[in-house]
């Protein structure tokens, strides 16, 4: 036998148990390759397990978004297959890179922080309208009581502003303000004052043409550089971009700022273990430089700083809230199909139902953390 057939042969082989090996694990996930069910993986070509299997979620999107393969329930699809927890242990050696650049550098640093906002944020604020909430609210809305998006996100912001305990006149700080949906609301229901710090140009644009009329300031800034006191302090949806190397930092930052009687509330995703690596096509694609914080790691940042006084774990309602976004998406998707193109339409219906996924089978949180410099005195009341 010649030595490139005996290489072909040898590669056959291998790929054959790779593609083996794949096959069994979905299966012990409820999950089949070419199955009747409509979360099951069906192939459009040859090799997705092999590549899946070499490089992780990499791997997997990026045959996802090539067409390689499909699944009428993505979103059930990657619930069932992080229900299982399975491939928590599976480190492709493609990715070893990825997870020590993670680990040992500070990618949130000052110069690389205004990357997300340019990739992703500023994509155009007529496409994020067309998926989000009348307020633009691209967060974790509050279904306890509601039915419809706009209703969770209502409710949501009311949370907050009930939590925060806000008052007529009090002056508020938003760490991540976005298209301003959670300083729009406080100012119209609570009487407040608002400054907003964001990293996307688009998005601080936007909010300073919609909101004229409220005593709100928006600011194209990163949140290192605040440096002045208010009576309240919010980050909804922020955090996640700020890092394992900045916790502390970001986290000083907040303790100078917050007055001393003042109530400080995070709205963050949290992952369920410390020491995980983010997500590789998330962050290529979606979110670069994200950073999702465990329990731990926040506790970490707060040491001597803060009074943790309480902690809200929503994050089940997070899956209600892609699926309505991805909903609406679907439904407004052919103004932008020309523009777009369809290769990201498969990359944004990647995003939107893999997440929902991740957050149905609970494999990522959402925390809401309410905290204080010196503790409340007689303590907190907790707010639902």
């Amino acid at each position: 036998m010649s030595s490139e057939i005996s290489d072909a042969y040898n590669l056959s082989r291998s790929t054959t148990r790779a593609h083996r090996f794949v096959e069994e694990l979905l299966n012990k996930a409820g999950l089949n390759i070419n199955g009747p069910a409509p979360w099951d993986m069906q192939l459009n070509q040859p090799g997705v397990p092999e590549r899946a299997l070499s490089k992780g979620n990499l791997g997997l999107g990026d045959a996802y978004v090539e067409g390689q393969w499909d699944a009428d329930q993505l979103d059930e699809f990657f619930s069932r297959l992080m229900r299982s927890r399975l491939t928590d242990n599976i480190q492709p050696a493609s990715l070893i890179f990825h997870a020590l650049n993670a680990k040992l550098f500070n990618r949130q640093d000052k110069t690389r922080a205004w990357q997300v906002g340019e990739q992703h944020y500023d994509l155009g604020n007529e496409f994020y309208a067309s998926m989000l909430d009348p307020r633009m609210a691209y967060t974790c809305g509050y279904w306890a009581n509601a039915t419809t998006l706009e209703e969770a996100q209502n409710a949501k912001l009311d949370l907050i502003c009930r939590k925060l305990g806000l008052k007529p006149g009090m002056r508020v700080l938003d760490i991540g303000c976005g298209w301003g949906s959670f300083m729009s609301y406080a100012a119209e229901h609570y009487g407040v004052e608002c400054v907003g710090v964001t990293i996307s140009k688009e998005q601080a644009d936007w909010a300073k043409k919609k909101y004229p009329h409220l005593p709100l300031e928006f600011r194209l800034q990163d949140y290192r550089d605040v440096d002045e006191k208010f009576d309240r302090i919010a980050s909804v949806g922020m955090f996640e971009h700020v890092g394992r190397k900045n916790h502390r930092t970001y986290m000083e930052m907040a303790h100078r700022c917050l007055k001393d009687d003042g109530l400080f509330l995070l709205h963050t995703i949290g992952k369920n273990r410390r020491n995980s690596t983010p997500d590789p096509w998330i962050d290529k694609y979606i979110f670069p430089n994200g950073d999702l914080p465990s329990l731990g790691q926040i506790s970490d940042s707060l040491d001597d700083l803060f009074v943790a006084e309480d902690m809200h774990n929503f994050g089940a309602d997070y899956d209600k809230t892609l699926m309505a976004w991805h909903a609406n998406f679907e439904a407004s998707w052919s103004k932008y199909a020309e523009e777009l193109g369809p290769h990201f339409y498969r990359m944004w219906r990647y995003y939107l139902l893999s997440c929902a996924g991740a957050f149905r089978a609970r494999d990522i949180q959402l925390w809401q953390w309410v905290l204080s410099k010196k503790g409340v005195m007689g303590g907190y009341q907790r707010v639902s």
